[in-house]
């Protein structure tokens, strides 16, 4: 186990283990994309759950807590730890050097997606990554799951959500001239400004329930700042100018970035899920709203798309 790979990293990024066939699915996505690129390090965290200590221990040490385990606890902790070794081996297995690969085990407090969150905010890392468990859309509607609590939860940190096993290395990105769109695309150029393959949809979506899209100059300018934000959200195209701007300016290849607007359709959260099947798109990329915005009867588009989004990886940024 490397211990001091991921502190220095160009690229770091979370990624939430628990043996199952959906953290595998993440790990083969992950290794898809990134293997070949060594500024890119990865943390496979596991959390033990099920563990109660006294009142009281949440001041210990890690080390302190686990003198403190049941023989059965103990047991779960060596099974994490061999969950963690079989996700490295497979990471190496595709390429990823040893010193990319960080592992941790750690107990949850009792609340996974407050753990894994306040991880990745300790750890500054760029996206928490999780493979989503294989519920039914009512299922994750009604009762939740860790990948649901954690949206809730992080609106600080970029969130990966992998459903299935994906090799496209096609991004669709919804933009609508919104400051949340314009963080994704930044979050996209960040991370594949220097990806020899990926592809890049800049998609616009004037369906009937389209909500008009707002402009909140101050929101621009303390990313961008006015002048770039005078210059490039007033042109007759700023829809996708702007996006476009921000992945040239990361040095994205001009020639991998398309467009497309489409009016078909009754919303269009269901226009983007289509799409992206039609399309073999195998990541749709997601500005949302902040935690205080209102949503309304219907959920935002963000929400929706997560729960139609199927076979396809989701990056939830804001």
């Amino acid at each position: 186990m490397n211990t001091d790979s991921v502190s220095g990293a160009g690229h770091k990024l979370l990624v939430a283990i628990d043996g199952s066939i959906h953290s595998r699915n993440a790990l083969h996505y992950l290794a898809g994309l990134f293997a070949a690129r060594p500024e890119v390090h990865f943390k496979l965290f596991s959390l033990v759950p099920g563990v109660h200590l006294p009142p009281g221990s949440e001041w210990l040490s890690e080390a302190e807590r686990v003198n403190m385990l049941s023989p059965t606890a103990r047991q779960k902790l060596v099974s994490h730890k061999g969950f963690l070794h079989q996700a490295a081996g497979f990471l190496a297995a595709k390429g990823v050097a040893p010193e990319r690969i960080e592992e941790e085990v750690k107990i949850s407090g009792g609340n996974l997606a407050a753990d894994i969150a306040a991880e990745a905010r300790r750890g500054m890392f760029d996206a928490l990554v999780v493979g989503r468990r294989g519920m039914t859309k009512l299922e994750e509607l009604l009762l939740g799951g860790v990948s649901v609590s954690l949206l809730e939860k992080c609106h600080d940190i970029p969130q990966w959500i992998i459903d299935g096993k994906i090799d496209s290395h096609r991004f669709l990105v919804p933009v609508d001239g919104s400051p949340y769109a314009l963080l994704a695309v930044d979050h996209l150029a960040f991370m594949l400004h220097e990806h020899p393959t990926a592809e890049i949809t800049l998609f616009h979506s004037t369906a009937i329930l389209a909500e008009r899209p707002q402009s909140w100059p101050e929101d621009c300018y303390r990313r961008w700042g006015r002048e770039w934000c005078t210059m490039h959200l007033e042109q007759a195209d700023n829809i996708f100018h702007a996006p476009r701007r921000i992945l040239s300016e990361a040095g994205f290849p001009a020639q991998r970035i398309h467009e497309l607007e489409t009016s078909k359709g009754f919303e269009p959260s269901r226009q983007i899920v289509r799409q992206a099947l039609i399309d073999g798109y195998g990541t749709i990329v997601l500005g949302r709203r902040g935690a205080e915005a209102k949503k309304g009867l219907f959920r935002g588009v963000s929400d929706r798309v997560l729960l139609m989004a199927e076979q396809v990886a989701v990056w939830v940024v804001g």
